[in-house]
């Protein structure tokens, strides 16, 4: 979605398993979902405090973007997340990361101001916003349980691949030690450019998107995959997630065409896509990120979400 759009949706109002509350300690929420199958961690236990909707456990994380649901005002959106079972929303700012942990939710990606869509990584002018950014925030972040944090690779704006790829990795190799250091993930998203998408946007392919993130070679610095928007750029998506499993660390879901709902009216076969995620071993969180097209949005999500349990 357009950047001003998420960031003016967010102001105005203020992973793992379906139905599975990620345990905290001593008052903080525990930031990291349940491990897979190679994983020495205890898997979670069914939340007490789940509402008669929440599902079964299953292997993927799934959380919400709150930015779709804007018409529901974020009290009221968190209670149903923590009703329907799911454990984490996803794209809130700083200041409402609480009201999420109020309800028991993770804040599975946090959005900290590290630059915007059209003005990121690949411009040098921008790094000192993008590294101040996260200076503040990532020991925030990890203090208050929250395991990802996201920036983007900036517009074109005539630029080429080469010298965007070099700005953004120096950029990402600044950033990196901050992110090593406490324990947070830096997601940098894939989007697409086409009309009616981000326009111009430069990090529109997983070539380029793979080319950075491996250069830069952290494990604190990954690749937010938005089926949605890599359905559009490239197709392809279970053999380019597949392929790209290492570097990989967040997704978001939306149907195609149109972002709506993830059910049968769309083209994406997201029971299979679900299961070749989870196929790779991913052991992070998969946001939905469609805007509803029902008269009833919550029942769009538990359907979604139910839907992705049942893969």
């Amino acid at each position: 979605m357009p950047n001003l759009t998420r960031r003016q949706v967010l102001k105005a109002t203020g992973a793992a398993s379906l139905g599975l509350m990620i345990p905290g300690a001593g008052g903080r929420v525990h930031a990291e979902p349940d491990g897979g199958p190679d994983s020495d961690s205890p898997a979670p236990h069914p939340r007490d405090d789940a509402g008669s909707g929440a599902a079964p456990q299953t292997g993927i994380t799934q959380s919400v973007a709150r930015w779709c649901f804007e018409d529901i005002p974020l009290r009221p959106f968190c209670a149903a997340v923590a009703e329907m079972g799911l454990p984490a929303i996803d794209l809130l700012l700083v200041e409402e990361w609480a009201v999420a942990h109020d309800h028991g939710l993770v804040v599975s990606c946090g959005d900290v101001g590290a630059g915007t869509i059209e003005d990121g990584l690949n411009e040098p002018r921008n790094h000192a916003g993008i590294i101040r950014a996260f200076e503040e925030h990532i020991p925030r972040a990890a203090r208050e349980g929250v395991p990802n944090v996201i920036c983007f690779f900036g517009n074109r704006r005539g630029m080429p691949d080469g010298p965007a790829i070099d700005n953004s990795i120096r950029c990402l190799r600044e950033c990196a030690p901050i992110a090593e250091a406490e324990g947070v993930t830096i997601l940098v998203e894939a989007l697409n450019s086409k009309p009616g998408g981000h326009v111009d946007y430069i990090g529109d392919h997983m070539s380029y998107t793979l080319e950075i993130i491996r250069a830069v070679d952290s494990p604190r610095v990954r690749i937010l995959y938005d089926i949605y928007h890599m359905q559009i750029m490239e197709g392809d998506i279970i053999r380019t997630l597949t392929d790209a499993r290492d570097w990989i660390g967040h997704y978001h879901t939306g149907g195609v065409p149109g972002r709506a709902e993830i059910d049968e009216s769309q083209e994406l076969n997201y029971p299979a896509i679900v299961r070749a995620i989870r196929d790779t071993g991913f052991t992070g969180y998969m946001a939905h990120e469609f805007i509803p097209q029902s008269g009833d949005p919550l029942r769009s999500l538990r359907e979604a979400v139910e839907m992705c349990a049942r893969a």
